[in-house]
């Protein structure tokens, strides 16, 4: 596996200031999502970083789920139910394939605003505290459309 050493103080970095541990697997696991922005699964990421070194899956599914307590990652489900991985550095919300579950980015201007606006509402509604949110809407790929097109 190649290194990724543009993102490894980051990383660690990252780790420490959310008061986790820089520990090796942590910090391939996040290495990884910041250098790849392919909303992978936890099978995805075992496969990518278990290389020489033995890496249990438990620790790659347990880290994940320290990095998403944390705030660091996001999880996503799409349209199979599968759970995908996202760093999500720049404010951004996902669109989803309803038929084959392809996970995409949408950057839009000021969503970090509009976002903040939707969790004060919903605060002011509900008496919830809100600590976290995400955004995402359903469709049909391309690739799904053109395939309904020729059956």
């Amino acid at each position: 596996m190649r290194t990724l050493p543009d993102f490894h103080n980051d990383a660690e970095d990252l780790l420490r200031n959310h008061h986790l541990k820089a520990t090796k697997p942590r910090l391939k696991i996040l290495e990884y999502l910041m250098a790849h922005h392919n909303h992978p699964t936890a099978a995805t990421i075992f496969s990518a970083i278990s290389g020489d070194e033995p890496t249990y899956r438990a620790t790659v599914y347990n880290t994940l789920n320290k990095l998403v307590d944390a705030g660091i990652v996001i999880e996503i489900k799409n349209g199979d139910d599968s759970l995908h991985y996202d760093y999500f550095v720049k404010p951004h919300f996902h669109i989803i394939c309803k038929k084959c579950g392809k996970i995409a980015d949408v950057y839009y201007p000021e969503f970090d605003t509009i976002e903040n606006r939707m969790r004060t509402e919903a605060e002011k509604q509900t008496g919830f505290v809100t600590s976290s949110s995400h955004v995402e809407i359903y469709g049909i790929c391309p690739e799904c459309q053109k395939k309904e097109k020729k059956s």
